[in-house]
């Protein structure tokens, strides 16, 4: 029998053992990439609370404010990633909408970024000013993109993810 012609279930033993050991491999770094993530984001929620309670000392200045929402923006990120590299060790299979998830939030932290050093960027010069202006319009329909696309993701079927064997 041709080998194109083999049916899934006649897959020889030594196959099933190396494709055994593959998932054995992939889980492995599944976790070592879990562990860092959430020291990662740990790691970032300590310098966020550091920061907020150096904001509220000084204040609470837009600026510290800013930096705060950034930082948790981020950690908002690392705890969305760390959730799609969950599904796929449990389930083994690939959700997209926790990647599209974490790239609109990477919008939305991008923008409020933006939108708060716009004053300084104004001070500065036209030609940066117009830069920025330019890249937030570009965020900003981005985010109208990620958005309508996490709609779409959720009308279709809950079953149709690429699966991994």
């Amino acid at each position: 029998m041709p080998r194109g012609e083999r049916d899934a279930g006649q897959r020889s033993p030594a196959r099933e053992r190396i494709a055994q050991a593959f998932t054995h491999v992939e889980d492995a770094i599944y976790v070592g990439l879990a562990v860092l993530l959430a020291g990662a984001g740990a790691a970032l929620l300590v310098r966020a609370a550091m920061l907020f309670g150096t904001s509220v000392l000084q204040g609470a200045q837009p600026g510290g404010i800013v930096a705060v929402l950034d930082q948790l923006l981020l950690v908002l990120m690392i705890v969305e990633v760390l959730y799609t590299v969950q599904v796929s060790f449990r389930e083994h299979v690939l959700v997209p909408q926790p990647f599209v998830l974490v790239a609109l939030i990477a919008a939305v932290r991008r923008i409020l970024v933006i939108t708060a050093e716009v004053s300084t960027v104004i001070e500065l010069e036209e030609e940066a000013f117009t830069s920025a202006m330019i890249e937030l319009g570009l965020l900003t329909a981005m985010t109208g993109v990620l958005v309508a696309c996490l709609v779409a993701l959720g009308r279709r079927d809950t079953r149709a993810v690429a699966e991994r064997a």
